[in-house]
């Protein structure tokens, strides 16, 4: 059975090694690099045995992307205290998007009127828009990417018509399809960053509930989000072209 390898990160300029993966069953740390071939250098190394192998990577390579516990125990915050984060951020707040539904959106008005109408209902002096229009107001970047389905969810094409309310309050809202999420291999995790230092990773039950909320500040970790969320951005598009290629489609 294949190793579950998670890209890690790495500090090449052109998508070459020197790379770290990470294997998310043993925790085992995959380091690609150059091999290490002069034998005079084999023969400095200790405890080299018949088969092993050594690679030379830059010093950077492991500070910027290894491990820094043994294994990471998650934070995990309340729902008010993550609340709490789209108050007071100082620069930036983004989420990707990764699942087929939501249980918060189903229990929702605007959902229901999206069932039996074809378009969502939305409410600019609800909390939410409230806080997230004085943010943008205030020159703060909101932005989301949805990965989304062929064919689309009922959830995601809700999701697309409420991206209209995202909009209005200055979000910054784009769509990816699932085979292009897979194509770049984006993890299937559904968080958010918070100005480039803090990540708040949504745990979900199989019935779409949020269960909690885990937090990290761990550089490296941080990192590797931020790589997701670049790498998304690069190929996701806004979310009116996103519904003209579905009406494409057809």
């Amino acid at each position: 059975m294949s190793r579950r390898l998670r890209f890690n990160g790495t500090d090449s300029k052109n998508g070459a090694c020197p790379a770290l993966h990470e294997d998310l069953d043993s925790g085992e740390i995959v380091v690609q690099g150059k091999p290490l071939t002069d034998p005079e250098d084999i023969a400095q190394l200790q405890h080299f045995g018949t088969g092993d192998a050594a690679v030379v990577v830059p010093r950077e390579l492991l500070v910027n992307h290894g491990p820094k516990e043994v294994e990471r125990v998650p934070e995990v915050i309340t729902f008010e205290e993550f609340a709490k984060l789209f108050e007071t951020f100082e620069y930036t707040a983004w989420h990707l998007e990764t699942r087929r539904g939501y249980a918060s959106d189903r229990d929702d008005d605007s959902y229901r009127a999206f069932v039996e109408t074809g378009s969502a209902s939305w409410d600019l002096g609800s909390e939410w828009c409230t806080n997230i229009l004085r943010q943008t107001g205030s020159g703060k970047y909101v932005g989301r990417v949805r990965v989304v389905d062929a064919p689309p969810s009922q959830g995601q094409l809700f999701l697309l018509d409420y991206a209209k309310c995202n909009a209005a309050t200055g979000e910054d809202v784009r769509n990816l399809w699932r085979a292009d999420a897979d194509r770049v291999k984006l993890p299937p995790e559904d968080f958010w960053i918070f100005d480039s230092r803090l990540v708040a990773v949504l745990v979900f039950s199989e019935t779409d509930d949020l269960l909690r909320v885990e937090v990290t500040t761990e550089p490296a970790e941080v990192l590797r989000y931020v790589q997701v969320r670049d790498a998304a951005m690069r190929y996701a598009v806004p979310y009116d072209r996103f519904a003209e290629q579905l009406a494409d489609r057809g």
